[in-house]
């Protein structure tokens, strides 16, 4: 038997995705499946990316450019521009193959062995997995479902760092908890990094999407972070291209983006019609945006509404994003999501969820807890709950 790496076996399964073996055997008995689990919209991709899709007539499929090619740096210039960021130019974004890429090259950057980064959590589970990748330790700093996940004290960032601290790690809008933060807290994170000499890395994949006539700030609106700030962004929330594989890393500091150029070099290239199909997703894309907002507002509300009229069931109003961590009455939320797919149906229809014990450093934290994604029409939202509902009266009782 070949010999598997430390690496490997520490390397934790993703949360969102491990119980995809009992999906496949629950469709293979015609059960149908509702994917509440994996943040995949049902919403169309804008028709002038796919008609750009079809109307690409490349006589050769050539390596793009290390950083991306400029005609896509281009669109994305624009775009940042258009939010206000007038000095960032083609030369501050690195193209990568999707936002995970971008955290990968973040991470590999800042950070040697043993180094270590804070991040908020419930966090998104790969930011663990890509930590563990490359053995950085991630430090977390818990917020609870009792207060909506709103942000631990800034305090309690300050007393997580040692002089193994090299990052602290925020989405924003979060990923699961649709937690936004204010500006204040964003200033108050950028005053910690300047006063130790570390960096922030905002993930903000999710920035159009923040609902109530709220606005999502950027960590970029902080100009004196300007060598202390990465911004992790992707085309496929945005745009609802998760397929396409294309996102970015953006940032003011030469230095940092000199260094990450190297791990840019080392994989060759991003994908080459990926970026062509994101920069035509670019123009003219505001009605679009407004349009899908307006959608996931009504999904939001509607989830929430349905989820909290269950008893013993909590789920807090998020704020951004399209996700949102319920709290159910179960014994372990991990063996009710894989009774759902391998033991329940309803009508021969069940749901898949994403157990929260991945989304926290301790997994007993989120024993009891799952995150759903409102990516599904009003309609599979509403007989989703119906389902859940049936299924958490029999699990009670079995």
């Amino acid at each position: 038997m070949p010999n598997i790496s430390q690496r490997a076996l520490k390397m934790p399964a993703s949360p969102i995705r491990k119980l995809v073996p009992y999906a496949l055997a629950a469709k293979q008995k015609g059960i149908k499946v509702y994917h509440l689990n994996i943040g995949q919209p049902d919403i169309e991709t804008p028709k002038a990316a796919l008609e750009e899709l079809k109307n690409i007539h490349l006589k050769v499929l050539e390596y793009a450019l290390s950083e991306g090619n400029l005609d896509y740096r281009k669109a994305l210039e624009k775009y940042y521009q258009g939010l206000g960021f007038k000095d960032i130019t083609v030369d501050n974004f690195i193209v990568t193959n999707g936002g995970s890429e971008a955290l990968n090259f973040a991470l590999s950057t800042l950070c040697d062995e043993g180094d270590e980064i804070i991040v908020p959590e419930p966090y998104y589970a790969n930011y663990n997995g890509f930590s563990r990748h490359i053995k950085v330790n991630v430090v977390a700093i818990p917020s609870s479902i009792e207060t909506g996940f709103a942000l631990p004290s800034i305090e309690a960032f300050e007393e997580k760092i040692t002089d193994k601290t090299k990052a602290i790690l925020i989405c924003n809008p979060g990923n699961p908890t649709g937690y936004l933060y204010t500006k204040e807290e964003l200033r108050k994170l950028a005053d910690i990094a300047l006063k130790h000499d570390i960096v922030i890395i905002s993930d903000e994949v999710y920035r159009e999407y923040v609902y109530d006539g709220e606005k999502q700030c950027s960590m970029l609106s902080f100009p004196k972070l300007s060598e202390h700030c990465i911004v992790i962004d992707s085309e496929s929330k945005r745009y609802s291209m998760c397929g396409v594989r294309i996102g970015f890393m953006v940032t003011r500091s030469k230095l940092i983006k000199d260094a990450a150029m190297k791990f840019a070099q080392a994989r060759l290239s991003p994908v080459l019609i990926g970026q062509i199909i994101a920069a035509k997703a670019h123009q003219d894309d505001e009605a679009y945006i407004t349009s899908v907002r307006e959608e996931y507002t009504k999904r939001r509300n509607l989830l929430v509404k349905l989820l909290n009229e269950i008893p013993g069931v909590r789920c807090p109003m998020p704020k951004g994003a399209f996700y949102c961590m319920v709290e159910l009455p179960v014994d372990d939320a991990e063996k009710f999501a894989q009774w759902l797919l391998e033991s329940y149906h309803h009508n021969q229809e069940t749901i898949m969820v994403a157990p929260a014990g991945g989304f926290y450093s301790n997994p007993e934290l989120g024993k009891h807890q799952v995150r759903m994604a409102y990516v599904l029409k009003e309609e599979d939202l509403r007989r989703s709950v119906e389902i859940l509902k049936n299924a958490l009266a029999e699990y009670q009782n079995k």
